[in-house]
């Protein structure tokens, strides 16, 4: 009963490390080439930071865990805003850039209705089941790629790599920042393989199913690099980070992690995904819509913060309610 648990725990510790290891190398070489925060939020943190997510799907998928996969995915998205967002707004209110509103925002949203799309064969094409196949995939990298040529564009503006944004790299030389990136991704392959080796234990031991554990024990757990970077950004004052990394990792989860996952092995979408997919789609739309009220627009409050993590919690009870079978799927 206790060595998953321990593969479980030594999984996570080396995802958040590896990935801790993996942001700060990346983000140095970043610098060195004078990107700009937003950027970096939007594109190395959030990539880097988005690596335990990719590298546990990736290997449950291998494996066979197609639940796991998927449920990684959507709890990690949904832990991300509710949750992630929620600690880092009552930390310290965070404004937010008009374009991150207007174009990040929603296109997290259509990642997450394309999802919904995509999945749902049987009631769209009248298919005898509902698959994620490797064409669908294709396309959410397709999707990828064209947000990785908007951010390139991004990165190109007159006066986005500013030097008032880019503080000192702290002795960071370019091999040490290379050796960081490599040891970090060894340990995120090894933490990996003991997360999904762990999950799979303890969902058979305590009879849960594995959709529960990925939507929540695993997803938590990948999540708290985004987490612990959110906080600190949010401590520092820096709201680009903070909602930066959230947004593009949110991004990176469905049209590269999951797109990947997809064509790699096609994805099954059970009757309970439509619900998770729908409570990534409110998630997403509450965060859209605490950037539009309050005393300031662009502004995610204190209270509105609050109201996130209420929501989670609400979430996390359906899913427990929902696995009991005391609600329906």
């Amino acid at each position: 009963m206790i060595l998953p648990w321990v593969y479980l725990a030594v999984g996570l510790a080396l995802l958040v490390k590896g990935a801790d290891w993996l942001v700060a190398g990346a983000a140095a070489l970043a610098r060195r080439l004078r990107v700009s925060d937003l950027t970096i939020g939007l594109t190395v943190v959030a990539f880097g930071t988005s690596m335990p997510e990719f590298v546990v799907s990736m290997l449950a998928s291998l494996q066979g865990n197609n639940d796991i996969a998927l449920g990684n995915v959507l709890g990690s998205n949904i832990c991300n805003i509710l949750l992630i967002l929620g600690v880092a707004g009552l930390i310290c209110p965070l404004a937010v850039v008009k374009r991150t509103v207007r174009l990040e925002i929603p296109l997290s949203l259509l990642a997450a209705v394309m999802v919904w799309v995509l999945g749902n064969d049987m009631l769209l094409d009248g298919a005898t089941s509902n698959l994620l196949t490797r064409g669908d995939g294709l396309v959410l990298l397709a999707f990828f790629l064209i947000f990785l040529f908007y951010m390139w564009e991004v990165a190109s503006e007159p006066g986005a790599n500013s030097a008032e944004e880019l503080p000192d790299l702290s002795g960071l030389t370019v091999p040490k920042a290379a050796l960081l990136v490599g040891v970090g991704l060894g340990a995120l392959m090894l933490g990996g393989q003991g997360v999904v080796k762990g999950a799979v234990s303890i969902a058979t031991q305590l009879g849960m199913s594995q959709t529960l554990i990925g939507l929540t024990i695993v997803a938590i757990g990948t999540s708290l690099p985004e987490l612990a970077t959110s906080a600190m950004a949010a401590w520092k004052k820096n709201a680009d980070i903070a909602v930066g990394n959230i947004v593009g990792s949110n991004i990176f989860n469905i049209f590269f992690i999951l797109g990947s996952t997809a064509t790699l092995r096609p994805v099954s979408f059970g009757p309970g995904s439509n619900m998770d997919v729908l409570a990534v789609v409110i998630a997403s739309l509450l965060l859209f819509g605490a950037m539009l009220v309050g005393r300031k627009s662009r502004v995610l409050d204190r209270w509105e913060a609050a109201i996130f993590l209420v929501c989670y919690v609400a979430y996390v009870v359906y899913l427990f309610q929902r696995e009991s079978g005391a609600l329906p799927v």
